[in-house]
């Protein structure tokens, strides 16, 4: 069993909308691994990631990500940095993957700098998006076979969009 689609991106590009929206338009179900990820660790991921560290959170995502994969037949949206695993872009090859990419300063507006969004907190959330920005977009586009620019689109034109490339 594999999804139908897979949607990944930064930050604030919109990937759970997205992809409910797919979902729903397709008539197929939805997963996100996030929520995955907070109902095996029984807290919510910004308190994995003061808790526990990035690298207890990076691995339970992986997981996530590989079960979602293996048992899901729908819509499947990853957290913004599942593609920093090795294995995990591994485990894309041969899906849909949809990459919803977002500029800096709409990635920015969309997130508000969320307290829930652990890797954005600090000092100085534009250049920490700008630097997760740089160092995940090769990532996205290496593993993405649809790739929708979102920053002047509503989600539902975003899901015409993914839905124009797949016709």
């Amino acid at each position: 069993m594999s999804p139908r689609f897979v949607v990944l991106g930064p930050p604030g590009a919109g990937k759970t909308t997205v992809g409910q929206l797919l979902a729903e338009r397709l008539g197929i179900g939805f997963r996100d691994t996030d929520e995955d990820v907070v109902a095996t660790a029984g807290k919510p991921i910004s308190d994995i990631f003061t808790g526990d560290g990035e690298p207890a959170f990076r691995a339970l995502e992986e997981e996530a990500v590989a079960e979602g994969l293996k048992t899901h037949d729908g819509v499947l949206a990853l957290g913004g940095g599942a593609v920093l695993s090795t294995a995990t872009r591994d485990r894309l090859t041969g899906e849909t993957v949809v990459f919803l990419n977002v500029g800096m300063a709409e990635g920015v507006k969309r997130t508000g700098m969320s307290a829930a969004r652990p890797l954005l907190a600090g000092v100085n959330p534009r250049a920490t998006f700008k630097s997760l920005l740089d160092a995940r977009l090769p990532l996205y586009r290496e593993v993405a076979t649809i790739e929708v620019v979102t920053d002047d689109l509503t989600p539902e034109q975003v899901v015409d969009a993914v839905l124009a490339h797949q016709a």
